[in-house]
């Protein structure tokens, strides 16, 4: 009965999750030439909230936010990217924000439209250098703005247990701009797991790291500060009794 009813439940979330989209999409976008960036940031939150919201009362699945504090100064961010639920968290848990994405996105209908209303990083990851040096001259940019820059280093969504090589891009901008890094962990690849439809009920950990230094360091040691300290953390909060 538990199964069934996490089931019915995780279908009607995804209903809802592409039910709204278009709707608070098409609301950015026809209030965004009477409106300036942070109006539109508020419409984004409250879409993001209601998502969450949704997924609590259908899935029975919530988040808590530890070291929240880290988040004084705009910087920058490099997040575990392992599920779709962090790139609706993300809106909430951080302050007004851009992200570093992939180009592809910006095509998407209603999201990717939208998106553009709040100037992402969008590069073509096969464009090596020059996608990260896009990277360094918009972010700095965007930190200069008093955004703060999220970037997911792995570069796609990783699935429950694995792990990737961390781009050096967030690193490299640290560096150019003397700005720290705040590592992000989160567990929501076990709740919510790459291309799944059923959302298992708990509790979403998302760790906020203390800020990493970048001044007077090689971005290669930053990032390798960055990925240990991000896996080990995981490795700490990571739901063992969750099903694959």
């Amino acid at each position: 009965m538990n199964s069934l009813r996490q089931w019915v439940g995780s279908i009607l979330f995804t209903l809802y999750l592409f039910m709204s989209l278009p709707l608070y999409a098409s609301w950015i976008l026809l209030m965004a030439p009477f409106s300036n960036r942070k109006q539109s940031m508020r419409v984004a939150v409250a879409w993001a909230d209601s998502v969450l919201y949704m997924l609590r009362k259908l899935c029975r699945l919530d988040y808590e936010v530890e070291g929240k504090h880290f988040l004084q100064e705009n910087t920058i961010v490099l997040m575990k990217h392992s599920s779709a639920w962090e790139t609706i968290a993300q809106w909430v848990i951080f302050p007004e924000q851009t992200w570093v994405i992939k180009r592809e996105l910006m095509w998407a209908p209603f999201l990717g439209w939208a998106l553009t209303v709040f100037q992402p990083i969008a590069i073509n990851r096969r464009a090596g250098r020059s996608a990260v040096e896009q990277v360094l001259e918009q972010g700095r940019v965007r930190l200069d703005e008093g955004l703060w820059v999220i970037i997911f280093p792995e570069g796609t969504r990783v699935p429950r247990g694995d792990s990737r090589p961390y781009g050096l891009s967030g690193a490299l901008l640290a560096t150019s701009c003397e700005r720290p890094i705040i590592p992000v962990a989160h567990n929501a690849g076990d709740f919510w797991p790459r291309r799944g439809w059923l959302k298992h009920p708990g509790t979403v950990r998302v760790v906020v790291g203390a800020p990493i230094a970048s001044v007077n360091r090689s971005p290669r040691d930053i990032n390798e500060d960055v990925r240990s300290w991000i896996e080990s953390t995981l490795m700490e909060i990571t739901e063992p009794h969750i099903p694959e």
